[in-house]
């Protein structure tokens, strides 16, 4: 089962609200799944969990009995529903196109009522990524009046809403997690978001293991180029002039690296009498490395070969 599905499941089975808020997310879902046909409202979704959500849904808020097809289609004779359209504002189309439905500005007047509204909207036409993945919800409007209507309720909510075209369709949608983890507190879905804002933490976490990973690996392969070329001057000394070219601090850091190659400068500088810090064994390294240079450049041969 999908994440999307899951969150779908967990919203129809929350019936809990007051009469005003179920009017709400009814006129939502007749909205996003509403159309008429031969003189009676049907609700049509291939989302068995919608057509239950809104048989319980009406009956308990208007007391009606539906006809169902195939599970996957609810009707009501428009004769009998007066109460539903008394709440509902109907904008008709041509035959070519869905007959519309849109709320009126009295259902939306408070927010938990749009609050109401978003879940049924997303429980008709929205779709939520599984966090282990790319953060993605959106929920597809047919118009741009609804797609616009939709942002507008999101953005009275802090959310961070975009819109697009796709096939013909305005799809409004969230990208961030934390926008994510919120619309599904705003549509009700309190598991849901729990279960996604679990799983962020624990991307978080391996984010930034992974990170921190990547940076040391960095610096220990600077470190231990460093120290191979560090070795190559030292042994391209001994082999021209022999370390006796070099004064005794220096010589006494050659021999030292040569002897500890995996050592740290820190470590080599406790290994000397005195002890020198990391930033003077660096120094000596840096002056043996430009002696060596000097070195190759007086008999002419190629750095970048050595």
């Amino acid at each position: 089962m999908s994440f999307s599905t899951k969150v779908k499941e967990e919203l129809a089975k929350r019936n809990d609200l007051p009469r005003h808020c179920r009017i709400a997310e009814i006129a939502a879902i007749a909205a996003f799944c509403g159309n008429t046909e031969e003189g009676r409202l049907f609700f049509k979704s291939e989302n068995i969990s919608v057509i239950n959500a809104l048989k319980e849904l009406i009956g308990k808020t208007f007391g009606r009995l539906f006809e169902t097809e195939d599970g996957k289609r609810l009707d009501l004779d428009m004769d009998t529903s007066d109460n539903i359209l008394m709440s509902i504002k109907w904008k008709k189309a041509g035959d070519d196109e869905p007959k519309k439905i849109f709320s009126s500005g009295l259902i939306l007047k408070n927010d938990c009522c749009k609050r109401a509204f978003l879940k049924g909207a997303f429980l008709c036409s929205g779709s939520v990524n599984d966090p282990n993945g790319a953060y993605h919800l959106e929920i597809v409007c047919k118009t741009k009046e609804d797609a616009d209507r939709i942002c507008e309720m999101m953005k009275g909510f802090d959310l961070d809403v975009k819109s697009i075209e796709r096939k013909g369709n305005t799809v409004v949608y969230l990208k961030e997690g934390a926008n994510i983890t919120d619309a599904l507190n705003i549509f009700g879905a309190y598991v849901s978001q729990m279960d996604f804002y679990n799983v962020m933490i624990l991307k978080d976490m391996r984010n930034d293991v992974n990170r921190k990973v990547n940076c040391e690996t960095a610096n220990l392969n600077k470190t231990v180029e460093t120290a191979v070329k560090q070795i190559k001057d030292i042994e391209f000394i001994k082999e021209t002039t022999g370390l006796e070219a070099l004064n005794d601090k220096l010589k006494s850091v050659a021999v030292l690296r040569i002897d500890y190659p995996e050592a740290s400068l820190r470590d080599l500088g406790e290994m000397l009498d005195p002890p020198l810090g990391k930033s003077g064994v660096n120094h000596r390294l840096k002056t043996i490395s430009e002696f060596a240079d000097n070195l190759r450049s007086a008999k002419g041969i190629n750095l970048q070969k050595t």
